[in-house]
């Protein structure tokens, strides 16, 4: 299977719903672009919408860090990129840009996911199948750089006394 490096989302456009007071994007929507841009990426590694009914599995979200970097408002399209970072049979470490139509990114985020088995439900290895995927996506992604905005802490710098 070949993968594109990084993967690109279709565009999305924002929701009137999705703006807030201060007449942009609200901050909880950015997490919904993020998770819509992996669907598609989601369906060619396996993941998709059956998965869970055909197969009992699914995927979920561990940890997910945002990085606000330009607003965005009605009428903007974005798309979402996915760069998969590092896996093993149970976990993947993923990076993602929210990037606008005119190329400039509104945010990043990084995340950790969880491959579930939903009898439990709890954390289980992936099908070989799914994993071969996996191991496919890992191997396009190889040689990309690391993103700068990758394992930032979150805090206030102090200042030297």
């Amino acid at each position: 299977m070949q993968f594109d490096a990084p993967f690109l989302s279709d565009f999305m456009e924002l929701e009137q719903d999705w703006i807030d007071y201060n007449g942009h994007l609200n901050m909880a929507y950015y997490s919904v672009l993020f998770d819509r841009g992996v669907d598609q990426i989601w369906e060619r590694l396996g993941f998709g919408a059956g998965y869970r009914e055909k197969r009992g599995f699914t995927t979920f979200s561990a940890e997910f860090h945002i990085c606000y970097l330009r607003e965005v408002h009605l009428g903007s399209r974005v798309r979402a990129s996915f760069q998969l970072l590092d896996h093993d049979e149970k976990r993947f470490h993923f990076y993602q840009e929210l990037i606008h139509e005119d190329g400039w990114i509104s945010a990043t985020g990084e995340g950790l996911g969880l491959h579930i088995d939903m009898s439990g439900p709890k954390v289980a290895p992936m099908p070989e199948d799914i994993l071969q995927n996996m191991r496919a996506l890992a191997k396009a992604h190889a040689d990309l750089p690391v993103p700068d905005r990758v394992g930032r802490p979150m805090g206030i710098p102090k200042k030297p006394t």
